[in-house]
């Protein structure tokens, strides 16, 4: 039996994307997964879909009361929680200066702020099995290009919010580990970007504003979480080369912008 055999495994905007992947490949290794969104249809849909042991319920986690029922329901039920991943969010298209404060407001509620929600909630169940929490960040969250709107803002805390958990929560044995990937390629129809990025150059349209970045691959992804969460690491920064463009950036922010800007297609 694999290190996954019957831990509970909770992911938040689990019934599509990403967290669907993540669903599969987390119960394909024997785990016990609850996928957590707003939409039961989507929820049902999604877990008939995954082979393996795969709860839905759902949760709205702008919203205080919802994320605690879901611990609680979950608790009851189960008896435990192993691995609890921050996956739910949504990304942007816009001028950052055209971009207004509600718009702002409402991206942080949902990146942020649900990820404080849930984090908060949960914490506690972790400290007991000394389980592991994920933060599904984004490049994003440590670069900020354009074409993005309120997205980078929204993520850029997640960093810091990480860091602070990752050292406070040391002592009490409850892993934190901060995902930082680029694109990934998603499996449905997704019209989004062309309405959001109306009036902006042709390659807002595009997963990642028009970054020169490869999709990664949603399974390849979700492995390396995986792995990642057993040797109990701090971050996962993918695809590798954006480290090297993280650093220069931090180092000298004009130069990191001049590349940033190179690696970002214009038509």
């Amino acid at each position: 039996m694999g290190y996954w055999h019957e831990k509970v495994v909770v992911i938040t905007g689990g019934s599509s994307g990403f967290g669907r992947s993540l669903a599969g490949r987390f119960a394909g290794s024997g785990a016990r997964v609850i996928i957590a969104a707003r939409s039961q249809e989507k929820l049902e849909a999604a877990a008939q879909s995954i082979a393996g042991e795969v709860t839905a319920r759902t949760v709205d986690i702008t919203c205080d009361e919802s994320v605690q029922e879901l611990v609680d329901g979950i608790l009851k039920d189960e008896g435990r929680i192993d691995a609890w991943i921050n996956n739910a969010g949504r990304s942007n298209r816009g001028q950052a200066a055209e971009t207004t404060s509600q718009e702002f407001s409402e991206l942080l509620d949902l990146n942020f702020l649900g990820t404080v929600r849930c984090s908060r909630a949960v914490i506690p169940a972790l400290a007991r099995t000394r389980g592991h929490l994920v933060n599904i960040g984004s490049i994003a969250s440590l670069i900020a290009g354009p074409h993005l709107g309120a997205y980078p803002a929204s993520k850029f805390p997640l960093t810091a919010y990480s860091q602070q958990l990752r050292m406070e929560l040391a002592p009490r044995g409850v892993h934190v580990l901060l995902v930082c990937p680029g694109p990934i390629a998603r499996s449905e129809e997704d019209d989004r970007y062309q309405r959001q990025a109306e009036g902006l150059p042709a390659a807002a349209q595009l997963p990642g504003g028009g970054a020169r970045l490869k999709q990664l691959c949603p399974d390849l992804l979700a492995r390396k979480i995986m792995k990642a969460c057993q040797r109990r690491k701090a971050e996962l920064i993918t695809p590798w080369h954006t480290k090297v463009l993280v650093a220069i950036a931090h180092i000298s922010p004009r130069l990191g912008d001049r590349i940033l800007n190179f690696y970002t297609r214009r038509g």
